[in-house]
């Protein structure tokens, strides 16, 4: 009775090969949530904090060394805005509390809900790069042909790399996909 040791053997292979598919569909939804972690965590990507941080007590000024900190902005096409920076880079001392601002234009006619996503280059930065304020925090709410500057409060902590000279801080302004009722 060969054939059904072997009917046998194939369902227990099938099971297996069924729960493996479905293991690794359940792992690649996962991946999305964990990757973020890691990078928030590691500083992977530029990705820096979300949300404001309390700004470490006693944080000394590194008067004696200066990083290049540059700033870019992006808006996918046909968004409908006009978004850059005041400033395109600027000289900063590790530690100092730095402010900078963004201006945006709502160039349609109609009400344009946002959300600005940063990043810092070189990813080794990133965990170094702390924003005390930040219009990227919250999404914004631009009425039609609305123009608003939108500050940016950082510091570069001072036990950075002594070999990074230059941090970008670069924000992608994406519209935010409207709910559907």
């Amino acid at each position: 009775m060969q054939t059904e040791a072997l009917k046998a053997a194939n369902r227990t292979l099938a099971l297996r090969l069924a729960c493996l598919a479905l293991f690794f569909v359940g792992f690649g939804f996962a991946l999305v949530p964990i990757y973020d972690v890691l990078c928030r965590v590691t500083g992977l990507n530029g990705k820096t904090n979300a949300s404001a941080e309390a700004l470490a007590e006693n944080t000394q000024v590194d008067a004696a060394r200066w990083i290049k900190v540059e700033f870019l902005s992006q808006v996918p096409p046909n968004v409908g805005l006009q978004f850059k920076p005041e400033q395109f880079s600027i000289q900063v001392h590790p530690g100092e509390v730095v402010h900078a601002s963004y201006t945006v234009k709502n160039t349609t006619g109609q009400v344009f809900l946002g959300q600005a996503i940063p990043s810092v280059t070189p990813a080794v930065a990133a965990p170094y790069f702390q924003k005390i304020e930040c219009f990227c925090f919250t999404q914004q709410t631009l009425a039609a042909g609305e123009s608003r500057a939108m500050p940016v409060v950082f510091v570069v902590k001072p036990d950075i790399d002594p070999e990074v000279g230059v941090i970008t801080l670069s924000y992608t302004f994406y519209e935010v996909p409207k709910a559907r009722v």
